[in-house]
């Protein structure tokens, strides 16, 4: 099995939408009063590496995701690669990407119970 450690990657805050005439190849962000569809994407991008080294790291867990049939596309994002995999396949390939060693950051909200 391949791992991928010391791969961290993150979930970007916004959904995501294919463009028109353009699925599978380019996205757009959905309007934060947009309403829910079922196509909707999230984007899945590495902290860790960064740069040129993301681009054949982001290949990799593409494959791993294809691997047990859950859709993805690496595209260019902030200037970065990310993946992206629709809404109700998340959890499955956040799962996948764990059983590979990477690490999937969560937001930490600091809340004191005093």
């Amino acid at each position: 099995m391949m791992t991928l450690q010391l791969s961290i990657v993150h979930r970007l805050p916004q959904n995501y939408r294919w463009s028109a005439g353009f699925a599978g190849s380019k996205v757009e962000p959905i309007p934060q009063d947009g309403h829910a569809t079922e196509n909707e994407l999230v984007a899945l991008k590495l902290l860790s590496p960064n740069g040129d080294k993301a681009w054949p790291v982001m290949h990799k867990l593409s494959q791993a995701l294809s691997d047990i049939e859950v859709a993805c596309s690496v595209l260019e994002c902030e200037g970065e690669p990310c993946l992206f995999v629709n809404c109700q396949d998340e959890f499955a390939a956040t799962c996948r990407l764990k059983n590979f060693g990477v690490a999937i950051a969560e937001p930490f909200s600091h809340h004191n119970p005093f």
